[in-house]
């Protein structure tokens, strides 16, 4: 067994261990792809496993935009994301976007991913005059490029073809495109009169993906961004696409995810992660929100959780969070920890349907010491300790047993004396 294998096989028996899973069972849905060890082979101590039977995970975007580009800002995302994520995005638009994706990188102890086309289409504007002037080989470069830096996965927009894009555009859908990485490819496509490169040369991206281990999030150009759009026959068409890759992906011996599915209505939620796990055989779904309303900004985060609660009590892998910012700006790092946060709790709540007894074993902790008025112990095991002994001080540690709420009438603190009372009749 040669090195690479060995630290493999390490890994596994570390993320079953941390799961509390069989090390076995791991091993056979990782060699079946319903589960995934997104990494690099350039950075094998930055790893996420994520799939069947494993706890929720999240994702925490970051980047600069062309209007706002601040390193100093990203790199304090980053510190929020390593405490409270799992995985990391670097969707950075402005700026030197290699230097950006390098200190990223360095400072990320969670595996980080990409979208290259955005790299693809700004370089060709900054250096043609035109995003949609890069060559196939330049985008392939951007990819490759990505990469060597240790990338540990990549939005590859290769589900959306020419002909379908053309059909989505002509519709009457709310919003023809939301996905900025698909709207590039898809100008792209328009001004070049030729099919998508990611899509007829999927073989190649193949190759460039098994070298460094990596995994490919194949994404969704034509996910609704608005909740009229859900499940139209763009939406369903290109993750029928999707699922013809993924297959093609597996047999190649490369790690795949799905990404989806945008803006949902709650009552579609469950039944499209239904069927996507159907069609692809239970491939990682990575779920961008979804978002069930379309009019909660500047509260996105809070309507994204209550979706991604549902859609991963259903069967998603890993959710991609949403910020009080989203639909209005850029996010201040206050925003991202606000929107990681808020996912954070979705990912558990999911779990407690989805592992059951595993996940629930925490809320039963802590109820048992809430219960009891055992204030320090059960403020340590919340998932915000440090906050949470705030708020049980802000007027001052409170005098009596009970918090500031009830103070001596919390029911708790009677329902003790009443059992105490029970007890001694009983005993009596």
């Amino acid at each position: 067994m040669n090195n690479y294998n060995i630290r493999v096989g390490l890994k596994v028996k570390a993320v079953a261990k941390h799961e509390g899973v069989e090390e076995v069972k791991l091993a056979r849905r990782i060699a079946s792809g319903k589960v995934i060890l997104i990494r690099n082979v350039k950075l094998p101590d930055k790893v996420s496993a994520v799939g069947l039977g494993l706890t929720t995970k999240v994702n925490v975007n970051i980047g600069t935009s062309s209007e706002v580009v601040n390193l100093e800002a990203e790199l304090e995302k980053v510190k929020i994301a390593n405490k409270w994520g799992d995985t990391l995005m670097d969707l950075s638009t402005g700026g030197d976007l290699d230097e950006i994706r390098r200190a990223i990188i360095r400072e990320s102890k969670l595996p980080v991913g990409t979208v290259p086309t955005y790299q693809a289409f700004i370089d060709s504007f900054k250096k043609k005059g035109g995003g949609a002037y890069f060559t196939e080989d330049e985008l392939f470069d951007v990819i490759e490029r990505h990469l060597r830096d240790g990338v540990a996965f990549m939005t590859i927009h290769a589900a959306v073809t020419r002909e379908l894009a053309i059909k989505a555009l002509r519709s009457d859908r709310v919003i023809p495109i939301v996905s900025r990485g698909g709207d590039m490819l898809i100008g792209w496509m328009l001004h070049n009169d030729a099919e998508n490169p990611l899509y007829a040369r999927w073989d190649y991206v193949l190759e460039l993906f098994r070298e460094y281990d990596a995994t490919i999030s194949i994404g969704d150009a034509l996910r609704p961004g608005a909740t009229a759009d859900s499940h139209d026959e763009f939406h369903v068409a290109e993750l029928i696409e999707a699922a013809r890759l993924v297959k093609r992906t597996r047999k190649a011996g490369v790690q795949v995810m799905v990404e989806g599915p945008g803006h949902v209505p709650l009552n579609e939620i469950i039944w499209d992660v239904k069927l996507m796990k159907k069609l692809t055989d239970g491939a990682p779904y990575y779920v961008l929100g979804p978002l069930p309303t379309d009019v909660a900004a500047p509260y996105d985060h809070i309507a994204g959780a209550i979706g991604a609660a549902i859609a991963g009590a259903a069967g998603a892998d890993l959710l991609c969070y949403i910020t009080p910012a989203e639909h209005l700006g850029l996010p201040t790092p206050r925003q991202v920890e606000e929107g990681v946060i808020a996912f954070k709790i979705a990912a558990h709540v999911a779990d407690t349907i989805k592992l059951g007894r595993r996940a629930r074993a925490w809320d039963d902790e802590v109820s048992r010491f809430r219960g009891k008025l055992m204030w320090r112990e059960m403020i340590n095991r919340l998932i915000d300790p440090e906050k949470a002994w705030a708020v049980y001080t802000q007027y001052g540690e409170p005098k009596v047993r009970g918090c500031t709420m009830c103070g001596g009438y919390c029911p708790m603190l009677m329902v003790m004396q009443q059992i105490k009372k029970v007890k001694g009749e009983v005993n009596g």
